[in-house]
């Protein structure tokens, strides 16, 4: 697309054309036809003009001719306008302060009787009169005491007592946490780096540039649409359009550079974060290092980033050992095993003599006593387990739907088809789903 940008010229070669820069460039950017300069240019002179970035450089479209003078305003001078001087503003104006006016100045001066202009204020008489008060005609429900006409005194308001001290509102940030930072502890949204690729784009030439930047923005298939689009609309204008070889080559040799570029700067950002980055952010930067050609700076940013993954890993896992067990300790059996269904990392796997224990307690307490709903509802919890073939239930209820539900089960907890008397079904194939549908209403 096009754009306007202040040019200088800065030579005139042989054959008739300029070169030219941007204004305040240090080198010259490329060159120019002289047919679209205005006459009379010399070098040194500056002008507006159109230009157009492409994949090869940066192309003028055409050069604006010079901004003449006004007619109205030959010399090119400034229309002062004479007036009568303006009278200064006769009322002064002074800002309240804040807070909520008056009445917070009664509440901070308490039993202050001063009313400012209006003279000092009656004191009220505090006590509560009673229904049998003299005088106290409707007293007794809030209202003021009517006169003879009929009509309530305005002149006597009946007390309503002094204003509670409500105390300073309590700190909100400790309850809600700052909105800007977070609550302490909260996993931090990560901050965009691009130091690392600023610092490539500087090192690159020219015509290197734009195929870097598409190589950034999505790798080669980016290039080849910012090919296919430039060369669409070069054939729209009637321009020569260009060959996509020499370009894919330029952008197979960047590749590596900004792929190593584009790595350093999402480290850079796990590394700012620090010990409250999420670990969904940490562990796909640890991976990618993979299909990245690191150099000495990537590497040590990789080490760094492994022991960080591999501590809150770690952390992670025994904060998972000590849940399982202390819901186990508590009796809590169906938790217990829900938790250790669930565990923090894939590669994450149950202690064996934890494991032992729970499916001892699992087995224990599927016992023929309870009720149908609860005892498939810890079925369900065993067969979600990664220990649900060592488990070996006490007992089934009697219940037609427990007995279904056991039968069901079968190829998943294998102890269950001994109590039944059948044989034990195969276990289900790798791809099937773990948890089949144990209650009838599932089934249905």
């Amino acid at each position: 697309m096009a754009r306007r940008i202040e040019i200088e010229l800065t030579s005139r070669l042989d054959d008739g054309r300029f070169t030219w820069r941007a204004a305040g460039a240090r080198e010259p950017r490329g060159s120019l036809d002289a047919a679209i300069v205005p006459s009379g240019a010399t070098v040194g002179e500056v002008f507006r003009a159109e230009v157009e970035t492409g994949l090869d450089g940066v192309d003028v479209l055409s050069v604006l001719p010079r901004k003449e003078p006004s007619p109205l305003d030959p010399r090119g001078e400034a229309i002062q306008f004479i007036g009568p001087e303006r009278p200064a503003p006769g009322v002064e104006v002074t800002l309240a302060p804040k807070g909520r006016g008056r009445r917070d100045e009664r509440r901070r001066d308490g039993d202050r009787d001063d009313r400012g202009p209006r003279g000092p204020r009656a004191p009220r008489d505090r006590a509560r009169t009673g229904p049998g008060a003299p005088g106290s005609d409707g007293a007794s429900r809030g209202r003021p005491p009517r006169a003879e006409g009929g009509a309530p005194d305005r002149g006597a308001r009946p007390d309503r007592g002094a204003r509670p001290d409500r105390g300073a509102r309590p700190e909100r940030s400790g309850a809600r946490g700052d909105r800007r930072g977070g609550a302490p502890g909260r996993p931090q949204e990560l901050r965009a780096s691009t130091v690392h690729r600023n610092a490539l784009l500087a090192t690159l030439r020219p015509e290197q540039l734009p195929i870097a930047e598409q190589l950034l923005r999505g790798g080669l298939p980016a290039v080849r649409t910012a090919i296919e689009e430039q060369n669409r609309a070069a054939l729209a204008q009637g321009r020569p359009t260009i060959a996509p070889e020499t370009i894919l080559s330029i952008a197979e040799d960047l590749l590596p550079l900004t792929t190593l570029a584009a790595w350093k700067d999402r480290a850079a950002a796990v590394q700012q974060a620090g010990a409250t980055v999420k670990l969904r952010d940490l562990r796909p930067v640890v991976t990618s290092a993979r299909t990245v050609s690191l150099d000495e700076e990537g590497r040590a940013m990789l080490k760094e980033l492994q022991g960080v993954l591999r501590a809150k890993t770690d952390e992670m896992r025994t904060q998972w050992v000590a849940k399982v067990e202390s819901l186990l300790a508590a009796g809590e059996v169906r938790e217990a095993l829900a938790v250790v269904s669930r565990p923090p990392d894939t590669s994450t796997r149950c202690p064996a003599e934890l494991a032992a224990k729970l499916a001892d307690a699992a087995g224990a307490a599927m016992t023929a006593e309870l009720t149908a709903t609860a005892w498939i509802a810890l079925l369900e919890a065993v067969v979600a387990s990664p220990m649900r073939r060592s488990v070996k239930p006490a007992g089934i209820p009697a219940a037609e739907e427990a007995q279904a539900a056991a039968v069901r089960a079968a190829g998943h907890v294998p102890a269950l088809a001994k109590l039944l008397g059948m044989r034990i079904p195969p276990p289900p194939p790798p791809g099937a789903a773990k948890r089949p549908a144990l209650s009838a209403r599932r089934s249905a």
